[in-house]
This record gives structure tokens, C-alpha cells and sequence, in this order.
């Protein structure tokens, strides 16, 4: 069965694991053939992955190869669409080539996930970004396609911020006025969100108080916050304090991989979908770890079809918390990022830079 037929969050350990090592082998196999450069990496490295018996002793490709290697494994007469990776000024961006069939389980996946957490009813929905990225939707890099990605799921989108990242208050309360009874999809990535919007209504002394069942959906890293001591509790009690909004959802999620979001439950873990799945790694050995180690996160996806992006290993750091027996009753393993690795470039899908485009 498809993975975006299967339900969300409704499979144990023992038939989604074998589910995902008999597709993930599928999808291994359909790359090695299709595209070279992966071919080559199996056969130097992981000579024996065939024989691989569990989703923890499948191949791997480090995250950082996308932004060296242009990897596909369609015909280029099949992309219908190139993402690109928000790199700060002077670093490689990933390129990360979708053709229509990966795209389309990209989206229906996001859409079931999405509808577990926030729900199928379209609200309207205030973007805490700006929108100059629409001038060339040809440039497609993470913050501008996580914004149209879920831009989906709302309404009558309003773009809250100007050029320069400040508030466009005239205009946030006209449009908030039309929906002044109605809950609100606000969407933004943290530090923005942060620092752009949040900090700005308490300079003012603002509240906004939202209509109840309001939901905030945010992502993009914690770097920066941490920088300036704001944890994942007192971020949610300035969102409530300021806007009246106690539905937030932090989620994890990198361009490097389509439809591979995870999302946080209301116990504060991420949670794997039925599509994909987390594995914790040593930073030295790269072996798996169990439950309640800290290590390297890898993540592996069963819908990138168009490119070798299904098993990849991350530059971040988390802990995996356990597996079915989270007390949000969502099945599969829940986890929580815990920052980068030590002397990793930053990543820059939160950056607080206007977008540009050229």
C-alpha cells in the first residue's frame, strides 16, 4: 500500500518497520539504477545493502552532498520543479529536483499530516513574512517554498511584513478586522516570528487576541533563539500573551527531503509520520542509538522518487524519546531536536534577511 494512503500516525513498531525496510530497499534500488553518482556511493561504501534487514542498516547519504552534487534519477525532460535550500551570503544551496509524481505525494502527505494537526477547514491565514519572493517563483529556495507549501491550507492570505521584515500594522488590522470572530492560520518561521512579530507587539504593548482555535504553525531552527535564551515554553507563553493564540505547532523539516515534516504534538515531541522515520547516530561511530541517547539525526522518507533524497543523515542533534507510547496517542517514534552539530555552517531558513530575488 502507498505510504500517503496509510493513516498518519496509526501503525506500530513491528508493520510499519517492516512496511518502510521493504520500500526504502524499493527506493534504494530505483536510485542506484537512475542516478550514477548515488550508484557509485553504494558501491564504495555500503557494498551490501541489499541484504539490509531494518530501516537502521540502510544506506545513507550525508545532507550536505546536495549542495556538491546535482542528483537525480528521472530524466531532466521530468523535473517540473527545483527547490533550492535558504543559504546565507556565500554558502552552496542544496538544488533538490522534483519531477510531478514526487511533488504530488509531497502534497498529499503534507495534507494529511497537516489536517491531523490543525484540521481540513481552511482559515484565513497571516503570513509573518514578507512577499517579495513572489516576484520570481521560478527561485523557489526553503522559506519560499515551506510559505507556499502550506499556503495551501489557508485562505485569503494576507503577508504581514514589509521589505524590511517590520510589522505592516495599517494593514494587519484592516485585514484581522474582516476576521475579527473567525481563527486565524498564522504561519512564520521562529526567529521571525520572534523577533519580527512577537517582540514588535510587545515593544507596542499590543494584544491582538485572536478568534479561539487560532493556530500558529512555525519552523526553521532554534539556533538563534537559544542565542537569546527563549525556550520552546516561553516562546508559547509570549504567543498566548500577545495574540491569545494557544494552538502553536513547532515543526521539523528540511528542503533535502520533501513531505518529511514533522510535527509537534501537544505533549511538545515530533512525531514521525507514516512515511518517514527518524533514526538517532552516534556522532563518532555512526552506529544507531537507543531510546533516551543523544546523537546525529538521520531521516528517511519513503515519497522522493525523482532524486535520492529517501535516507539521509542531518547536520542536527536530537534525542529519540520512544516509540508508540506517546501520551498524545500517536503511534511511531517521537523526538526532539536539540541544536547542530559543533562547527556547522548555519543554516538559513529562519534568517531574518529579506528575501531577494534576482
Amino acid at each position: 500500500m502507498s505510504a500517503t494512503k496509510q493513516g498518519v500516525f496509526d501503525e506500530p513498531r513491528t508493520t510499519k518497520q517492516n512496511r518502510l525496510n521493504v520500500t526504502l530497499l524499493e527506493l534504494t534500488r530505483h536510485h542506484a539504477d537512475n542516478c550514477s553518482e548515488y550508484g557509485r556511493i553504494l558501491n564504495s561504501l555500503w557494498p551490501h545493502w541489499a541484504k539490509s534487514t531494518c530501516v537502521e542498516d540502510l544506506p545513507w547519504i550525508p545532507v550536505r552532498l546536495f549542495k556538491q552534487l546535482s542528483l537525480m534519477s528521472v530524466q531532466p525532460t521530468e523535473i517540473v520543479k527545483t527547490l533550492r535550500s535558504s543559504g546565507t551570503t556565500g554558502q552552496a544551496v542544496s538544488r533538490i529536483f522534483l519531477d510531478a509524481e514526487t511533488a504530488r505525494a509531497q502534497t498529499v502527505a503534507l495534507s494529511k499530516i497537516f489536517g491531523e494537526f490543525v484540521g481540513n477547514k481552511r482559515m484565513p491565514m497571516l503570513i509573518l513574512d514578507n512577499d517579495g519572493f513572489l516576484n520570481d517563483r521560478t527561485k523557489f529556495n526553503a522559506r519560499a517554498a515551506a510559505i507556499l507549501g502550506f499556503s495551501i491550507f489557508g485562505r485569503d492570505a494576507k503577508y504581514a511584513l514589509d521589505e524590511n521584515l517590520q510589522p505592516r500594522w495599517d494593514e494587519i488590522n484592516e485585514w484581522l478586522n474582516k476576521y475579527k470572530d473567525t481563527p486565524i492560520f498564522v504561519f512564520g518561521f521562529t526567529f521571525i516570528v520572534w523577533k519580527h512579530f512577537i517582540q514588535a507587539l510587545s515593544a507596542k504593548g499590543l494584544q491582538l487576541n485572536l478568534a479561539k482555535d487560532s493556530v500558529l504553525l512555525h519552523g526553521g531552527g532554534w539556533k538563534r533563539m537559544i542565542e537569546e535564551s527563549v525556550n520552546n515554553a516561553e516562546f508559547k507563553r509570549m504567543i498566548a500573551a500577545t495574540t491569545g493564540i494557544e494552538r502553536v505547532h513547532n515543526y521539523y523539516g528540511m528542503v533535502e527531503q520533501v513531505g518529511s515534516i514533522f510535527f509537534e504534538c501537544s505533549c511538545g515531541f515530533l512525531h514521525a509520520p507514516s512515511y518517514a522515520d527518524v533514526v538517532i547516530r552516534d556522532e563518532l561511530t555512526l552506529g544507531a542509538l537507543p531510546i533516551g541517547a543523544q546523537g546525529v539525526i538521520q531521516v528517511v522518507s519513503t515519497l522522493p522518487r525523482s532524486y535520492p533524497g529517501h535516507s539521509l543523515l542531518t547536520e542536527d542533534v536530537g534525542t529519540l524519546l520512544g516509540e508508540d507510547d506517546c501520551n498524545c496517542g500517536r503511534k511511531g517514534k517521537y523526538f526532539e531536536v536539540r541544536g547542530r552539530l559543533k562547527n556547522v555552517e548555519v543554516r538559513g531558513c529562519s534568517d531574518t534577511r529579506p528575501m531577494v530575488t534576482t
